[in-house]
């Protein structure tokens, strides 16, 4: 094998039996793009288990197979390294966890090609960065919004990224955030359980649609406000914007929400007031199994200034 190749065993799933074979792979294999597997596929990195390479990403996929994927080492960035402050609630030389601020894009695309949290990542971590998505780079497993502040794990190594890419993928990924809705939810505690897809109306726009993936979200209201309630949301998955969508859905839109809240009368003044242009939303809890070291974490982080005094502007 070359030097710096490594192997990933992925075996499909019963669920996965009859799917196209690149998305069946990308199912067994959640560190890996179905773009990226497609890619190793037609490079004949792909071998059943009798050696056989496998090239046709669009047969069907029959569940129990097991393949052999050979993942060539990672690719320069194209990131730019960037001396951007990060607020770091953990960090070893597996992983670290960033409480990111509102305002803070976490990798580059269209419209923000640097200044992000991967820019800010690539300076502080310097060489240890895990490449299992094909370049060199910070594993970024999950994001949270531009305006959504709080808690974010990234993988430093590649056996990180995958444990952590496994734990989401599971839903074992402790997930709880605050969030500033308007109005009071009744009952006051409930199970959000609606599918989420693209919008076929605003295709910018997450929407509750029948064939969506599921999604689910458990709420509870912390405390009542005027005409509005802080309330905690825990993320039994983690789709886009999907506390934004899903608390919209049930009549209680998140303040300060561009796209999709409505800012009632009552609350204008005191957004206007403080000058909050973002959804009321904090990602206050983060707790998963180290993926390396195979202990509990957990961290937990205040409501930023903003939102604190949002909070204390609507406090009865």
């Amino acid at each position: 094998m070359d030097r710096g190749v490594s192997t990933i065993i992925a075996t499909i799933a019963q669920a996965a039996d009859g799917l196209r074979f690149d998305r069946a792979l990308a199912d067994a294999v959640p560190t890996l793009s179905r773009e990226r597997l497609k890619a190793l596929i037609a490079a004949g990195a792909v071998t059943d288990a009798g050696g056989v390479v496998q090239q046709d990403p669009s047969r069907k996929a029959a569940a129990g197979a097991t393949y052999r994927i050979a993942v060539p080492p990672a690719a320069p960035t194209h990131n730019v390294a960037q001396d951007i402050a990060l607020a770091i609630a953990f960090e070893d030389e597996h992983l670290i966890v960033v409480d990111k601020p509102a305002g803070l894009v976490v990798h580059p695309a269209a419209g923000n090609p640097d200044g992000t949290l991967v820019n800010a990542l690539l300076h502080h971590c310097g060489g240890s960065l895990s490449g299992i998505g094909g370049v060199a780079r910070p594993g970024i497993v999950h994001r949270i919004d531009k305006d959504t502040s709080g808690l974010i794990v990234a993988a430093k190594t590649d056996p990180a990224h995958e444990g952590l890419a496994r734990q989401f993928k599971d839903h074992s990924i402790d997930r709880r955030y605050r969030a500033i809705v308007s109005g009071r939810p009744l009952p006051p505690s409930g199970v959000i359980d609606a599918p989420l897809a693209r919008s076929s109306a605003n295709r910018k726009k997450i929407a509750v649609v029948a064939s969506g993936k599921r999604a689910i979200t458990h709420f509870s209201t912390i405390r009542a406000l005027r005409e509005a309630a802080l309330v905690e949301c825990r993320l039994e998955t983690g789709r886009t914007h999907q506390v934004r969508v899903h608390m919209a859905s049930i009549g209680h839109p998140l303040l300060g929400d561009p796209v999709y809240g409505r800012t009632r009368a009552v609350h204008r003044s005191a957004l206007e007031t403080l000058g909050f242009r973002r959804q009321a939303l904090h990602a206050a809890h983060l707790g998963f199994i180290h993926p390396v070291k195979s202990v509990a974490l957990a961290f937990d982080s205040e409501m930023p200034r903003d939102m604190q005094e949002l909070f204390d502007t609507l406090v009865v």
